[in-house]
Parts: C-alpha cells; sequence; structure tokens
C-alpha cells in the first residue's frame, strides 16, 4: 500500500487532508494510507488518545445553516509517537511504501525572510538545527525532520518522493523548497543534497477549510451525537477546498475523485485565498478584539467590521488580481461574499485569538504585497491601509497588557515589537521595520496612508460604546 507520511497531526490536517483521503477510501479505494506524528513534544494527550483509537476520531462539521454532521475518520493507519530522535518518522520517511511526505507547517515556520532567504540573524533556533545537522543528528524544525529523513531514505534507496505543503506559506511548495535546500547546503551535505534536487518534487498547493481549536463543547456534542466519547474530536465548517499543482514525482491518490482540483498553477487559487480569506480573516481578528469580541462571527456581523473588510477586498484586492491583463478564474465578487458569510456563521465559534495569532509573519505574507501591487499602479490604498493599522493599534493593546487572552506570534521578537510601541511615532516606527515591509520599509506613502488609517482606527473604536480607544 502507497503511504503518506503528514509531519504534523494537528487540527488542520485532520480536518482537510485526512478527510479527502477518507472519502476516496469510501469509494473503495484503499490504495493509499496516511501515517503520521510530529516532530515536535506537543499535543501528547492528543497523540496518545489518537494511539489508543488506532488513529481514527470523529470530525464535526457545521454548515453556515447550522446542520451538523458527523463522521469518524479512518484514514489515518498509524500514529507514530514522538521522540527526540524522531526515529519512527525517520524509519517511515524511509520506507520504500512512502511515496509522499506532507507537512502543516505556521509561514514562520519556514524562517525565510523577505527574499526567501533562511534568516539565521533572527532565530537561534534555526542556527542550532543547522549545526545539528552537520552533526548528522535530526532536530523538529520542519528542514531538520526531513534531512533526517532523506538521509536514511537516500541510505536506504527508497526512491524519489513528494513533498507537498498543506499550509497558508504564499507559493509554499517553491518556497519550502528554496528554504530545505538552502538547510541542506548550510550542513555541508553535497550529496544530499544533489540527491534531494533529482529524487523530489514540491508541487504548490491552496489548502482551505475554517478549523478552529477543538473545546469540551466539542467533545460534549460529538458524544451526545454518536454515543462516542473521543478526546481527539473536532469540529470544522463544511466548507472545504484543496487545489494542487499536478507535480508529483511518485504518484498521488485520486483525489480528484472527491473534488480536490489538480491544476498547472495553483497561483490564482492561493493568492484569492491568501488575499481574500487569510488577510480578512486576521482583519476582523484584530477589529474584533479591539472593540470586546471574542469570536470571529461577532466582529463579521458587526456592521462597521464586515464593511472594513468588504472594502478592503472590493477596493484594493480585486483590482489588483483580475486585470484585463491577467483575468483570475474566480470570480472574486463571488468569492468574497461567500467568505465573509462563512465568517459569520456562529456555530463554528473561530475565536479571535487563534485567528489573530503571527501578525508579524501575516504582515509580509498577506497584506503588504497588495500595497505594493497598488503603488506600482500608482494607485491609492486607503482600504488595505486598515489593516497594518489595526494590526499595529492590537500590537498596542498587547504591549499595555490589554489584551484578554495570550497573543502568539513565532516571528514576532517582543523587543522590538515593545520598542516600537514606546517610539515617539509608533506609527513610523511600526512602518520603518524591515521584516514586516521589506522594500517598502520607510516609504513616506506607507507611512502617510497607515498613519490616516490609524487615525480611523481611533474612530471605530470610539464607535463602540464602553471601549477604550486604541492608544495610539
Amino acid at each position: 500500500m502507497n503511504v503518506i507520511l503528514h509531519l504534523g497531526l494537528g487540527s488542520f490536517h485532520r480536518a482537510h487532508q485526512a478527510a479527502y483521503l477518507h472519502e476516496l477510501q469510501k469509494t473503495g479505494d484503499r490504495s493509499w494510507t496516511l501515517m503520521g506524528g510530529n516532530t515536535r513534544p506537543d499535543m501528547a494527550e492528543t497523540i496518545a488518545t489518537l494511539q489508543a483509537q488506532g488513529g481514527a476520531y470523529t470530525l464535526e462539521t457545521i454548515s453556515s445553516a447550522g446542520k451538523h454532521h458527523y463522521e469518524r475518520i479512518t484514514s489515518i493507519s498509524r500514529v507514530i509517537a514522538h521522540t527526540p530522535g524522531l526515529e519512527g518518522l525517520i524509519a517511515q520517511g524511509a520506507n520504500p511504501d512512502t511515496k509522499i511526505i506532507s507537512f502543516t507547517v505556521t509561514e514562520a515556520g519556514y524562517y525565510l525572510d523577505a527574499h526567501n532567504q533562511l534568516d539565521l540573524v533572527t532565530f537561534s533556533d534555526l542556527r542550532d538545527d543547522v549545526e545539528a545537522a552537520r552533526a548528522g543528528q535530526p532536530s523538529s524544525s520542519i528542514y531538520g525532520a526531513l534531512t533526517a529523513i532523506f538521509r536514511a531514505r537516500r541510505a536506504a534507496n527508497a526512491g524519489p518522493v513528494t513533498l507537498l505543503n498543506c499550509d497558508n506559506l504564499r507559493h509554499n511548495g517553491d518556497r519550502s523548497r528554496g528554504g530545505l535546500l538552502q538547510f541542506i547546503e548550510l550542513a555541508g551535505d553535497t550529496e544530499l543534497l544533489a540527491w534531494v534536487q533529482a529524487n523530489t518534487s514540491s508541487p504548490n498547493a491552496m489548502v482551505d477549510r475554517i478549523t478552529p481549536r477543538p473545546t469540551q463543547e466539542v467533545f460534549d456534542r460529538v458524544k451526545a451525537a454518536t454515543g462516542v466519547d473521543d478526546p481527539a474530536a473536532l469540529m470544522g465548517e463544511t466548507f472545504i477546498q484543496w487545489v494542487i499543482e499536478d507535480n508529483f514525482i511518485a504518484g498521488h491518490p485520486a483525489w480528484e475523485a472527491v473534488g480536490v482540483e489538480m491544476v498547472k498553477s495553483v497561483q490564482p487559487y492561493e493568492e484569492a485565498k491568501i488575499r481574500v480569506l487569510n488577510a480578512t480573516h486576521s482583519c476582523i481578528a484584530w477589529a474584533g478584539t479591539l472593540v470586546g469580541y471574542e469570536f470571529i462571527h461577532e466582529g463579521t456581523l458587526d456592521p462597521m467590521i464586515r464593511q472594513l473588510a468588504f472594502d478592503y477586498v472590493t477596493d484594493d484586492v480585486i483590482p489588483v488580481l483580475d486585470t484585463p491583463e491577467r483575468p483570475c478564474p474566480l470570480n472574486l465578487p463571488r468569492y468574497r461574499d461567500v467568505v465573509l458569510d462563512r465568517f459569520a456563521n456562529p456555530a463554528i465559534c473561530d475565536t479571535n485569538q487563534r485567528v489573530a495569532m503571527d501578525g508579524f509573519s501575516k504582515m509580509p505574507g498577506f497584506i503588504a504585497p497588495t500595497i505594493r501591487q497598488r503603488l506600482a499602479a500608482g494607485a491609492t490604498f486607503d482600504s488595505v491601509a486598515m489593516l497594518p493599522a489595526l494590526f499595529l493599534a492590537y500590537l498596542q493593546r498587547w504591549h499595555a497588557g490589554q489584551i484578554p487572552y495570550t497573543y502568539q506570534d513565532q516571528a514576532m521578537d517582543p523587543v522590538v515589537a515593545h520598542t516600537m510601541c514606546e517610539a515617539d511615532d509608533p506609527v513610523a516606527a511600526f512602518c520603518a521595520d524591515v521584516p514586516l515591509w521589506g522594500d517598502l520599509a520607510g516609504d513616506p506613502r506607507l507611512i502617510d496612508a497607515v498613519r490616516r488609517a490609524a487615525e480611523r482606527v481611533v474612530r471605530f473604536v470610539s464607535a463602540h460604546p464602553g471601549v477604550s480607544p486604541a492608544p495610539l
């Protein structure tokens, strides 16, 4: 049987990729199976539960109309326990039956700077992983784990394998491959570098399904509906999408039979999703937190916040993604409206805390490209400027200890962020940050637009009774 080895058995993978393979297996095609584990010692309780349940778990999906559906997902045939030396993952990755190695990683987890170079200056853990690789040892980063797997796979003469991203990194196949090759080169393994170049492929892919962190309420509903006490249960929206470039060096499941789109280029789908969905999601989370909301649907149902999101997409995103020279294959106004309707689903109860995280990687990845394109076209960008202004206001609340939850940001240097907020001119300091803005850093047009947007943010917050204006 052909194996997909997945690194990172979090909620999204189990609600998305594993669910697609489960649907394919239900058609009678059981020629592929999933195996997986984590490269870090997290999710210990969930991993133990999945092992005890033979990889099976219950997925609850909820439609915008509030219809609940429960499915026992059985596509994961083996859950590999974490060990510091990653022995189980390495052994499975070196097995010739493994034809695809897939992974779900946050944007910051790829350690790439604005020029797609590994950022060894900012990330000491990445430097440590390079040193471990030089010493022939595995490590927990995606690059360190893959390097160890490939060394074993090459030694076993196990054949070619496809690397498949299942995450929100733009151009994820190309960029993660670039980071991996740089990592192997830094580790000084020229023979492995040549082997990886000849024996792997890295298709770009776009994934989509809103999957909040599981809560006790999810476990309770699953038990009430199915009679199963399942601590590994999770919940997602009914909507699901997966678009992949058809660039597999060792074959792939017949995903097309269950709705996966195999395309020549994923770029237009990827750009639409990242800018229309991901950036809008963050916009709503930052704005909602500033005015006291806990959940995404609360912010989306707030007329002022919905209008901010609507205007951002309509005024600045659609004009750069759908042009006469390069028409978009998607109906972007319809996609915008579907996205906002999905976000407004109160049954999902997706938290602002989950969606607001990692702003320091979202700003250069999700938002700056639209500003850059609007500037190149000589156009205004007042609507998209609201997003960095909202994040800055949010960051200032965090700086003041006024965010009602723990903010998580793998790419943020807290010292830099606090210094930015303490500056005499926080807007100028924020807009001058090179990791956030790249070649736009310090651009007077950016500073002016964000400054005017920041004034609108103060008025927006003031329009919500009972909430103090964000300090600007």
